[in-house]
């Protein structure tokens, strides 16, 4: 378990959310959900070490986070990417392998199998060698998921991985966190698209300056919590929408 505990963070005098506790389990995908500027992607940059909390402390398995930073993998929004780098897919990828490595050590002939299969278990071999300001949104997503692959991290954390991708790449980069999950591996997603909630998490943390709630996604998805994060005519719109594809199915 990965867990957060009176976390405070504040940018200048304004704070972002206070004494905020959550936690996260090994072996189950959890969503992030909340408005633009609740503090979702803030949340997991403390998380991380990328931005300095107040106060609060983070841990897995009982020890500080800072600890285990090897065993950590981070795919970030692709507005926070330098396309330009001169950088392709299998570099990328290979990148990911730098954390295990010995000083002074290159990437052995292991390392680069474990590369080549997982970029074609994204489905990008073709494009091995492609500079990645040359992708896709999609492409560049899988990308940065194989090199979370070879990395072979316990916990995971995706920042708004959906965004401006490809169906079939949302599919694939699916596929693999369900079986990170198979693995008992801690896989954090920021997300945005509250229609396909119920379908991918298997535990959610609503958000807005703060926590609304967390826990299953069968608990805390409803109306009342999303009422209370976003407002109440999405609420609204949303849980009446699926009490009449309920009724439609059960008839």
């Amino acid at each position: 378990m990965l867990s957060v505990n009176q976390l405070t963070v504040s940018y200048g005098q304004v704070p972002v959310f206070n004494d905020l506790t959550v936690n996260f389990n090994s072996g189950k995908i959890t969503g992030i959900i909340g408005p633009n500027g609740a503090g979702k992607s803030t949340l997991i940059k403390a998380i991380l070490g990328l931005v300095k909390s107040t106060s609060g402390e983070v841990s897995y398995q009982k020890q500080p986070l800072k600890k285990i930073q090897k065993h950590i993998a981070y795919v970030e929004q692709r507005k926070d990417l330098d396309l330009s780098f001169p950088i392709d897919v299998f570099d990328l990828v290979l990148t990911g392998t730098y954390g295990k490595l010995g000083l002074f050590k290159s990437p052995d002939k292991n390392a680069v199998n474990s590369c080549q299969r997982a970029i074609e278990q994204v489905g990008l071999t073709e494009f091995s060698h492609r500079q990645i300001g040359n992708l896709s949104g999609g492409q560049l997503q899988r990308a940065f998921v194989a090199r979370a692959i070879v990395q072979k991290a316990e916990v995971i954390v995706l920042d708004e991985p959906f965004v401006g991708i490809d169906l079939q790449s949302e599919t694939a980069i699916m596929a693999i966190m369900k079986q990170w999950k198979l693995e008992n591996k801690t896989i954090i997603v920021v997300h945005h698209d509250l229609n396909k909630v119920s379908s991918y998490f298997d535990d959610l943390v609503i958000m807005n300056h703060g926590l609304i709630d967390f826990g299953p996604t069968q608990q805390v998805y409803n109306a009342k919590n999303i009422g209370q994060a976003f407002s109440a005519d999405l609420s609204s719109v949303l849980f009446n929408q699926k009490e009449a594809d309920n009724r439609e199915f059960t008839h």
